[in-house]
């Protein structure tokens, strides 16, 4: 695909507009192996969303079923719900940041995620982070995805009976991949319609979802006369040299849990109507939305605790518990409402775009999430969420080293080095500024390199309870496996602003 608007000198000014910058009037960009319309610049006119549109987005995305059982996941590790909340709203807090850093480039000149990578990376080393990103989509989306299909399966189960009991295909009940499957086809048809469909999808489904929330927690609150025993459940941690050791493995690996979206959230603020659009609808609707959401778990679980003797905390299995058909079907929607939410804002629209990237002329915006739909499912990636060691210290630790690591260099690389002034046209242009050597920056190359060995090489797995050796993958570098997402942003940060600075950027 070939984007082309009427030519005109490409070295005229680029036109700027209260901080916001667009392509040059009548540039040609024509090399259809860095370019299509899904990853040309947004034109300002169409920069329109808003603060509450962020927020929605947030929100839409926050109220989902992993979100709801992070809580009960650091509860299974030995905390109280104070401890539990707490982390996940320290790292939320902590998340913030690299993600409106990241985010500025969006509303300031309508890029997505690839296209800002090309500066710090090259224009064809951008895939290397683009890809990373995109499998990592690919897993969520299918773990998002099968999830979704549970839900369906036990509510549906629940109204009509026999379902569990349907012959099995590949270990499960027929029934659960006919969710499975209508619930991924109702996902993919959903984006499928692009962006602004997207957008106001999010607008009503953030509102219902907290509806649904608290009509599950009025209802389980009615039914136990209070709220249960749960919370006066003393930590078996403590907070002393117990806590540490399990708290900060944890921490990082509930900032992994959004630092994907740290990476890739330009794709949304490139719609963005401003910098205070983008700024405050992020910090109005993250952190805010996933404490009050862990909040809401645990006093639900609580209320659970009290009604049946024992915590429920799949909100779902929970639902499932009730005999009112009108309140099944309530819970149905909800859950199918939220999981979409989620599942198509966070985990195809990146993938989509960095497919789009690794090769414009093939793949658009909606090929790149069909891709996306398809991978999602070929590589099963709901055996990652089996146990909570797994779930939390194996795919989300080693998730959030590797992402950190990307998250420095292009934070590095826009604010540090180039003080988040960019040659947009450039960015689509072999040969020009963003170029370096065919194609690839090889110091942020470097910087990789040596922030994803410190994040992940130390990656270590308890007997039993993992795919690492226990001593570590590189023994040395075992004590900082634990704060990997720290350890490879702050590295590869270092490195790549030591190999840069004082170069000519270019």
């Amino acid at each position: 695909m070939t984007a082309t608007v009427p030519p005109t000198p490409s070295d005229r000014p680029i036109p700027e507009q209260a901080g916001r910058v667009e392509l040059p009037p009548g540039t040609v960009l024509t090399d259809n192996r860095f370019v299509n319309d899904d990853l040309l610049p947004v034109p300002l006119a169409r920069r329109r969303w808003t603060t509450y549109n962020f927020a929605a987005l947030w929100v839409g995305m926050a109220h989902n079923i992993p979100s709801w059982l992070l809580a009960s996941g650091l509860v299974a590790l030995g905390m109280d719900w104070k401890q539990a909340v707490f982390t996940i709203a320290l790292a939320n807090v902590i998340v913030l940041a690299p993600m409106l850093l990241t985010g500025h480039a969006g509303p300031k000149y309508g890029i997505p995620f690839p296209v800002l990578a090309r500066a710090s990376f090259g224009l064809r080393g951008a895939n290397l982070p683009a890809l990373i990103r995109a499998g990592v989509a690919c897993a969520w989306f299918g773990i998002q995805t099968w999830i979704g299909g549970q839900g369906i399966f036990v509510l549906l189960g629940k109204l009509f009976g026999g379902w569990a009991e349907a012959s099995e295909v590949g270990g499960q009940p027929w029934t659960l991949w006919v969710c499975f499957v209508l619930f991924w086809a109702l996902e993919l048809a959903i984006i499928y319609r692009g962006m602004e469909a997207l957008r106001r999808f999010e607008n009503w489904a953030a509102p219902f979802v907290i509806v649904g929330a608290l009509v599950l927690l009025v209802w389980i609150a009615n039914k136990a006369g209070g709220l249960g025993p749960l919370l006066d459940q003393p930590s078996r941690l403590g907070w002393g040299a117990d806590f540490w050791p399990v708290f900060f493995p944890s921490l990082m690996g509930m900032i992994a849990f959004w630092s994907t979206l740290s990476l890739n959230i330009p794709d949304f603020t490139r719609f963005g109507a401003g910098q205070r659009a983008q700024v405050w609808g992020q910090t109005l609707g993250l952190p805010t939305t996933m404490t009050l959401f862990a909040l809401l778990s645990v006093f639900v679980t609580s209320g659970s605790q009290a009604v049946y003797g024992a915590a429920v905390w799949d909100p779902v299995a929970l639902a499932a518990r009730t005999d009112n058909v009108f309140g099944l079907l309530f819970a149905l929607v909800t859950v199918l409402v939220a999981t979409i939410s989620v599942n198509i804002a966070a985990n195809v629209v990146s993938p989509a775009y960095d497919l789009a990237n690794l090769a414009p002329r093939l793949i658009n915006f909606r090929t790149g999430a069909l891709v996306t739909g398809v991978v999602g499912v070929l590589i099963m990636p709901w055996k990652l969420t089996e146990t909570p060691e797994l779930y939390i210290f194996t795919w989300l630790g080693l998730v959030g080293g590797l992402l950190g690591t990307v998250a420095g260099i292009l934070i590095a690389d826009y604010w540090l080095i180039r003080r988040t002034v960019l040659d947009l046209p450039a960015l689509y242009t072999p040969g020009g500024r963003y170029w370096y050597t065919s194609g690839w920056n090889l110091r942020a190359v470097a910087a990789f390199v040596a922030g994803g060995v410190l994040a992940v090489g130390g990656s270590h797995s308890a007997p039993g309870k993992g795919p690492f050796p226990e001593d570590g993958l590189i023994p040395f570098l075992k004590p900082l496996a634990d704060y990997g997402w720290a350890v490879g942003l702050g590295a590869s940060l270092v490195v790549y602003v030591g190999l840069t600075a004082g170069r000519r950027r270019s």
